[in-house]
This record gives C-alpha cells, sequence and structure tokens, in this order.
C-alpha cells in the first residue's frame, strides 16, 4: 500500500491520476441519465476503466478512477454523502486489479495482459469479479449505515453492472492500449523508482493476492446475507424494513473488518507485470 502514497512524490505519476480522473468522468457523465438505481449507479461502460487502468497504472489508476468517480458525481448530479464510499470502492476496484494480475497463480496467465490469448482474458475476468465485488461491497454497505438504500438492493446491481462492463470491454480496452502505453514507458513499474514498489516475496504475495480476491467476494456474499437476515425472512419484507433506518450493528462490524484486511492484504500484496519488471 506504501506505493500509493509514494507516488505521489513523482510527477508523472501525478499526471497519470490526472489522465485518468479526466477520461473516466468523462465516460461516465454522458451515461448518468441511463439510470438504473436512481441517485445510486447507472449504465457504466466506464466501469472497464478501473480494470485496465489499474493494472497499466498500478497506484494512479486506483486514485484517478476514485477522482474521476467524484467529478462524476459532481458534474452528473449524484453528488452526496454517498460518493466518499464511491470515491473508496473505485479506489479499490483499481487497486484490487492492479494487485491480483500475475499473482493468481495457477489461475494467472503468466503474461503480461496483451489480451490475445485465452487464459489472459479468463485471468481478466476473475480479477473483474473480485474488483467489481469490492466496489459494490463498500458502496452498498455505505449507503446501508447511511440508512439509504439496502446492501441486499444494491451490492448485487452494482456488482453486477461493475462486472459486465469490465468482462466485455476490458479485454478489448487492454488490447488496444497496453502495447502503446508499455512502448511510451508509462507502465506503473517504468515510472516508479524501484524502491517504491513492493517487495513482498512472490508466495506471500500470491497467498495475500488469494486472499484480497476472498474478501472482496466473501464482503459482497455475507453483506448480502445480513440484509435480508440470513433467512430469517422474506426478501421483500427485510427489504422494506432495512431501507431508510441504517447498516445493523453486525453488518457494520462486517465492513470495519473487511476494510482492515483489505488493508492489510494489499500492503502484503506484491504487484507484477512480467516483461516490465524483469526489464528494470
Amino acid at each position: 500500500m506504501r506505493e500509493t502514497i509514494t507516488m505521489w512524490r513523482d510527477t508523472r505519476m501525478i499526471m497519470l491520476v490526472a489522465v485518468v480522473a479526466a477520461l473516466f468522468a468523462a465516460v461516465l457523465i454522458p451515461f448518468k441519465a441511463l439510470t438504473i438505481v436512481p441517485g445510486v449507479t447507472e449504465i457504466r461502460p466506464a466501469n472497464a476503466i478501473p480494470v485496465a487502468f489499474g493494472i497499466m497504472f498500478g497506484p494512479a489508476g486506483a486514485w484517478g478512477v476514485a477522482i474521476g468517480n467524484l467529478i462524476g458525481d459532481i458534474f452528473g448530479g449524484t453528488f452526496g454523502p454517498g460518493s466518499a464510499f464511491g470515491f473508496a470502492g473505485n479506489f479499490f476496484f483499481a487497486l484490487v486489479s492492479y494487485k491480483l494480475w500475475g499473482n493468481l497463480a495457477p489461475l494467472s496467465s503468466g503474461e503480461e495482459p496483451t489480451m490475445d490469448s485465452a487464459r489472459q482474458v479468463a485471468e481478466l475476468w476473475v480479477i473483474a469479479l473480485a474488483g467489481a465485488a469490492v466496489c459494490a461491497a463498500i458502496i452498498a454497505w455505505g449507503l446501508e449505515v447511511l440508512g439509504q438504500f439496502p446492501f441486499s438492493v444494491l451490492g448485487p446491481v452494482i456488482a453486477l453492472n461493475n462486472f459486465l462492463a469490465a468482462a466485455v470491454l476490458g479485454p478489448p480496452l487492454l488490447y488496444l492500449t497496453y502495447p502503446r502505453v508499455r512502448e511510451m514507458g508509462l507502465l506503473y513499474p517504468d515510472v516508479m523508482d524501484a524502491p517504491a514498489l513492493s517487495d513482498a516475496s512472490s508466495s506471500r504475495s500470491t497467498l495475500a493476492a488469494f486472499g484480497l480476491a476472498a474478501v472482496s467476494i466473501a464482503w459482497l456474499v455475507i453483506g448480502v446475507g445480513l440484509s435480508v437476515g440470513l433467512g430469517g425472512g422474506a426478501f421483500i419484507g427485510n427489504t422494506a424494513e432495512t431501507f431508510g433506518q441504517g447498516g445493523s450493528t453486525p453488518q457494520i462490524a462486517l465492513g470495519a473488518v473487511a476494510f482492515v484486511a483489505l488493508f492489510g492484504l494489499s500492503a502484503l500484496s506484491k504487484s507484477r507485470l512480467p516483461a516490465a519488471l524483469s526489464a528494470r
């Protein structure tokens, strides 16, 4: 996680944050009218960006999509208390993506994300699932705590919306952009100084990456279960009772524990882009 702080010392990384933020907001805003959940989410083809740009730009991609989402909320008419959770959710959407690529052996392709093989696409889909889940869990958790929407409604909707965009549009986006970004020397390992990158061992990094993916998906699944009373009542009845009341104590505790786990596992996980790192 330290690279998410130390990257602010590098002018090029700051410029990448600005570019990613502007692009993400520019793609988000035109689709704000295509609402799925009023005031919360809409059809978002821009959700391919956190995965693709997170993998390429690392922490700059994470900060960029977080800031871009905030700009989209402000200029798209959806800015409010929940925007803070949108910021955090999209930050981790991209952060998880760059932490997982190359670290999910045997699920990883062991190759750069040029998207010219079925194994690379399959790896991207696994990463997109984890990233979509953690983003959805953070936003749904936050809005239930605020008493605006129940987790059981928002969690699955946001996760599916995120995953479909990333899974369908992510591969062609990386196929078109990754080789060019690599040629320009703008991949995050090429931009950042070596000491800013994690020095974690491969085995520890792989274990941490699996933990990161597991926490992301488990938070979504358990959060939905808590929101509907773990089967203790009809879905519609639990949803109606939850709406406007705020999150329960177990739901709040789950989010607090998951946040701590995400930070810890992110710190232990080392990101790897094979060719770029070996060329250093």
